[in-house]
Formats: C-alpha cells, structure tokens, sequence
C-alpha cells in the first residue's frame, strides 16, 4: 500500500509540471501582450513596458517559467492587478467558502443518493423503483442556477424559512447545498442503483442467502461494500468538479466564494488572478483523485494496489 501511495505521487509530478506549463502558456498564447492587456488598450507604451518589468515578462520565456513554478512552490502568486493585494490572500478566504460549499454538497449527494439507490435496487422494478429513478431523472435535468432561484422564491421569499443570500449562518447553507446536492444525489443514485444490481446478482450473494444470512446483512455488508467503487469513484468526480463548477450557485446566492472570484477576474482581465485559481483547483482536483484510487483498496481487500 505504501508503496503504491509513493508511486502514485511521484505519478503526479508530470501531471502538475503540465498544468503549470498550461497556465504559464495561457498567457502568453493570449492574442496581444499580456502586460499590453493588464494595463489597457489605451496605456501608453512606457506605462506598458513598466507592467512588463513589473511582472518579469520582459524575460526569457524559460526563466520566467522557472520563476513562476518557483513562486507557486512558495505559495505566492503575485498580487491582484485589481486590488493590488497578495492574490494568495484574497483566495484564502474564498477558497474555504467554496470549499465548505462543496464539502456540504457532497455529504448531502452520498446520503440520499446512496440510500436511494439501495432502496431502488433492492426493490427492482417497484413503484418505489420507478418514483426514485424519475425523481433522478428530474435531477439530472434541472439546471442548478434555475433549482437556486424557485428555491430562494419559495422558501426564501413567499415562506422566509431561509435567507435568501449570503453565506455563513446555519440557515444561508441549506439553499445553495440542496441546489448543488441535487445533481449529485440523482448521478449517486443512478451509478448505486446499478452497480448494486451487478453485485446482487453474483454467485456469492445467491450463496450468503442459501445459507440463511440476513438480507439486510447481505445488502449492507456484502452488496454494498463492493458496490461502492464505481460509486466512490464519481464521487470524488463530483467532489472534484463542486471545488470548480459553482460559479452559478455562488452568483445566484451572492457567494463570495473562488467560483465569483474566477469570473470577476477574468471580466477585470486580472491575469495573476486567473493563473491561481486554476492551479489552485487543478491541484486539488488531482489530489482527489488520489484519494479516491487509494480508497479502493480499503473497500475491497482483494484489490492489489501494489
């Protein structure tokens, strides 16, 4: 096990060398120069040759490369063209609303999405069985930015059960998980639906049953343990793409979160802004991914990582 966790990071240097030369190259594959957009079409030459040396663009390409994976390795990303602030300090709060954000989510997608797609597999072609798949028919079709605004009209404005805005209080969570848990919980259902189907039907569960095993011992125990790899897998997926895709909950529900801070940056063409954000993302996503291909092995022992 140890030794697959090395290799697996070690694996991850290539992976993270390509994201931070895709970043660097972002900017410079821009049309026009970058230091000529921060500053503005109108700025005059020397104001732009300022900008150039102020970011060091007026280097070589592999120096500035070599400096950039060098600030990054510090954590520092520069400073903010609009505020003019450390950008690793504007992000640090965001990044931990957004975080949160898609942590809730996620709790909220396993927990109804696993037991749904128990319950519908389990009872296979019922009515229960049809309700749960069309209910995550619906789901999967509602998009999050129309759920967020027919959940904030009803339960926010006609009924004021909950704020409709902003974000920290116990009762500004509940909107924007339920809007970003929704999606999720219809894919868990689906893929635990499925995949509990598969299991059900092996030569081991047809078995533990002659025996005269419990059934709610066989679906918990056995089923569902070796169900859940294809299901860990999207959602560590899912996980990955909340930590990047909530840009519209954030917007709907005024969430200062990095989704927000993303597109005010690239709208105010903050470049050092929008590198950050990516790597910062990018990073996380593949780390994710990680943990998920080592908890393979806690859930099934007969899978040999090493």
């Amino acid at each position: 096990m140890t030794t697959y966790i090395i290799r697996r990071i070690f694996q991850l240097i290539p992976v993270l060398f390509g994201v931070t030369l895709f970043v660097f190259l972002l900017m410079h594959l821009t049309p026009g120069k970058p230091a000529q957009i921060m500053a503005g079409e109108s700025a005059p030459t020397h104001v732009v040759e300022r900008m150039e040396q102020r970011l060091g663009l007026d280097q070589p390409y592999h120096i500035q490369y070599v400096r950039f994976v060098s600030n990054i390795a510090q954590l520092d990303f520069g400073v903010s063209m609009r505020s003019n602030l450390p950008i690793i300090d504007e992000i640090r709060p965001k990044f931990w609303v957004t975080l949160e954000l898609a942590i809730y989510s996620t709790i909220l997608s396993i927990f109804i999405g696993i037991i749904a797609g128990i319950v519908s597999a389990v009872r296979r072609h019922s009515k229960s069985d049809i309700i749960i798949m069309l209910v995550a028919l619906f789901g999967l079709s509602m998009p999050n930015f129309w759920l967020g605004l027919m959940l904030m009209q009803w339960f926010a404005i006609n009924w004021g059960w909950f704020p409709p805005t902003g974000w920290g209080t116990p009762g500004q969570v509940v909107l924007p998980v339920i809007t970003l848990g929704t999606a999720g919980a219809a894919v868990i259902a689906r893929m635990t639906r499925s995949s509990m189907l598969e299991v059900i039907s092996q030569d081991y569960i047809r078995t533990a049953r002659a025996k005269g095993v419990k059934e709610r011992v066989i679906i918990y125990r056995h089923a569902l343990k070796n169900a859940l790899i294809p299901v860990v897998t999207v959602i560590g997926l899912q996980f990955g793409a909340l930590l990047s895709g909530t840009v519209l909950t954030e917007t709907v529900f005024a969430i200062n979160g990095m989704g927000r801070y993303v597109i005010d940056s690239i709208i105010a063409r903050d470049f050092p802004a929008v590198q950050a954000t990516i790597i910062i993302i990018s990073v996380l996503f593949v780390f994710v991914n990680l943990i998920v291909d080592i908890s393979y092995r806690y859930l099934n022992k007969r899978i040999d990582l090493d």
